[in-house]
C-alpha cells in the first residue's frame, strides 16, 4: 500500500530524523540489505542502519539518537567531512531545554563512519559520503510519503506543519504486513518479492493543531537495480493500525489505489480498441 518508485539522485544530502517509507524506490544490486554496506564480523546480526535508533540509556532523550563523535577513529586513514546537513523534516520544540521547533539534522560522514566502527562494520572510508547521501535521501522520501498520507487528514487553515517527534529502529522485527507479503512471496515467488525487508523504523508524527501523535511504520526493501547498476530500494510507509483514524486512512488509501488501477486498465483497454483498424 502506498508504494512509489524513485531513482536515487546523485548522492544528496547529517542527526537522522529517523532512519530509513508506502514503498518508495531508490537504488542496490544486492538483495535485501541496507543501502549501507554492513559487512560485520558477527554474521548473526540483522542488516540495519549503522546509526542506532533504539531507546537505550545511551540515547539522547530529546531525539532518540546516540551522541555521535566528530573525532576521527584511531584506525581511520583519511579525514571525513564533519558538516551536517539539515533535513526538510520539522521537529517539535523541546520543553526540557527550551529549544524552539526546528528541523532535524542528519549525521555527518564522520559521525556515520564512527557509528559503523562502533558496530564493528568494516566499510571503505571512500564510500561513507555516498552512504550518508543515500541514507538522507531515503529519509526525505519517507517523509514525503508521510505527508502524502497526512493530506487525507483535515487540518485547520494556516496550521503548523507536521512534525517528526520521535523515531525508533526495529531491525529484525518484521511488521505484520511484511510477514504477510513474505508468506505470499514464498508461495508465489515469480510474482511477489520473497525477500524480507532489510530494516524497519517506527516514526512518531505529531499533528501540531491537535497535539495528536500518530505512529508510522516504515519497511525498507531492496529492489532490482537499474539497467546501469544503480541500486534501488523500496520503502513501504503507512500509519500503524493503532487507532480508528489510522484504520480509516489505510482503507481509504487502499480503495483509491484499487480504483486507480482499475481505471488505468480500463483506459489501456480502450486505447487498444481505438488503435485497431475498423473492419467494414
Amino acid at each position: 500500500m502506498g508504494q512509489t518508485a524513485s531513482s536515487t539522485p546523485q548522492p544528496p544530502p547529517a542527526q537522522c530524523p529517523v532512519s530509513h517509507a508506502s514503498a518508495a524506490e531508490t537504488i542496490v544490486s544486492k538483495p535485501a540489505q541496507c543501502p549501507v554496506s554492513h559487512a560485520s564480523s558477527d554474521a548473526s546480526k540483522p542488516a540495519r542502519c549503522p546509526v542506532q535508533h533504539d531507546s537505550s540509556s545511551s540515547l539522547n532523550p530529546l531525539n532518540q539518537m546516540p551522541t555521535l563523535s566528530q573525532t576521527p577513529s584511531s584506525s581511520q586513514q583519511s579525514l571525513l567531512p564533519v558538516d551536517r546537513v539539515t533535513s526538510s523534516i520539522p521537529r517539535p520544540a523541546s520543553p526540557e531545554t527550551g529549544e524552539p521547533a526546528s528541523l532535524w539534522d542528519y549525521p555527518s560522514p564522520q559521525q556515520f563512519y564512527n557509528a559503523l566502527v562502533r558496530k564493528g562494520w568494516e566499510t571503505p572510508e571512500e564510500h561513507v559520503e555516498s552512504m550518508v547521501e543515500i541514507h538522507n535521501f531515503l529519509n526525505e522520501r519517507a517523509w514525503d510519503e508521510v505527508i502524502r498520507w497526512e493530506k487525507r487528514v483535515p487540518a485547520p487553515p494556516n496550521s503548523e506543519p507536521l512534525q517528526l517527534a520521535r523515531f525508533m529502529g526495529k531491525p529484525g522485527e518484521m511488521s505484520p504486513k511484511a510477514r504477510f507479503w513474505l508468506l505470499v512471496g514464498s508461495i508465489f515467488p515469480k510474482k511477489f518479492n520473497s525477500e524480507p525487508p532489510f530494516d524497519r523504523h517506527d516514526w512518531i508524527v505529531r499533528r501540531p493543531w491537535s497535539n495528536e501523535e500518530v505512529r508510522y511504520v516504515i519497511d525498507y526493501y531492496s529492489a532490482p537495480p537499474e539497467p546501469d547498476g544503480s541500486p534501488v530500494f523500496s520503502l513501504d510507509v503507512r500509519p500503524a493500525l493503532d487507532s480508528f483514524g489510522s484504520i480509516k486512512q489505510r482503507i481509504g488509501m487502499a480503495t483509491e489505489e484499487i480504483w486507480a488501477s482499475f481505471r488505468e486498465q480500463q483506459n489501456a483497454t480502450s486505447n487498444r480498441n481505438e488503435s485497431q483498424p475498423s473492419r467494414s
